[in-house]
């Protein structure tokens, strides 16, 4: 059975064919259940890791913190990279990943959190809410079929992707310069706009990413891709959380 790409770049096609016939038969074969499993231990490391960046903050102890988030940022980038090169290095890499994304969205949730404490009191508690429903329900939208990631769907959300991730790294390389654009970081509705369209395509990879594990658990793909398949299913729920709390901050900013 063929695989379609993902909007995912770390849940590829090639990654899932290249490692079929390698491992699987020594190690058995990978399965949903398995990969949601692993995806779940990955979230407690997460969520482990931001807590403990969060108390920190809420300790004054902001030096820390911030050293942990700018360790979890790059070593965050730098894991997720090894991953997506070395698939069967998930196992042990993957939960690395959880646990130092978990240190920099717990920083980011935090200075968030204190920032709009009286103009947005429950700003964070919606963004980790709005990002869970969202997932539920894309994950239903994909299991009673209501959405079917046909090919020319696949094909418009991995191109919209795609062009997200480019338009980002040149507003990265502008700042670099000392060009700053405007309207991805204000609160106009040109920003809000943009925001909530990121939204929805990190929304709807969602979809891409659940058919791609299930159909590596339906071609026998090998037991250690379940962690990759989860390692590449947190990567987009980090980022749904990240972009809802970008959308949610820039309309709590007008009020």
């Amino acid at each position: 059975m063929a695989l379609f790409k993902s909007g995912n770049p770390t849940l590829t096609e090639k990654m899932f064919n290249k490692s079929l016939h390698s491992e699987a038969a020594a190690q058995g074969v990978m399965s949903v259940r398995g990969t949601i499993n692993k995806f779940g231990f990955l979230m407690l490391m997460v969520i482990g890791a931001a807590s403990f960046t969060w108390h920190l903050f809420e300790q004054l102890n902001q030096g820390l913190m911030t050293t942990l988030m700018i360790v979890g940022a790059i070593g965050g980038l730098i894991t997720g990279l090894v991953i997506a090169f070395k698939p069967n290095w998930a196992q042990y890499a993957a939960p690395a990943y959880g646990i130092l994304q978990g240190f920099f969205i717990g920083g980011i949730s935090a200075i968030l959190n204190d920032a709009f404490a009286d103009k947005y009191p429950g700003l964070i508690m919606q963004a980790v809410g709005l990002t869970f429903g969202v997932a539920i329900s894309m994950f239903l939208l994909y299991n009673f079929r209501i959405i079917n990631p046909t090919q020319r769907f696949k094909s418009i959300i991995v191109s919209a992707t795609m062009g997200i991730a480019i338009f980002y790294l040149i507003t990265m390389v502008l700042r670099l310069f000392g060009v700053t654009v405007s309207f991805m970081y204000d609160s106009s509705w040109l920003s809000i706009g943009i925001s909530l369209f990121i939204v929805i395509i990190a929304a709807l990879n969602l979809i891409l990413d659940f058919e791609m594990i299930e159909q590596g658990a339906e071609m026998g793909a090998p037991k250690f891709m379940e962690w990759y398949g989860a390692f590449g299913l947190m990567v987009t729920i980090i980022w749904l959380y990240i972009e809802i709390l970008k959308l949610l901050s820039k309309l709590g900013s007008r009020d």
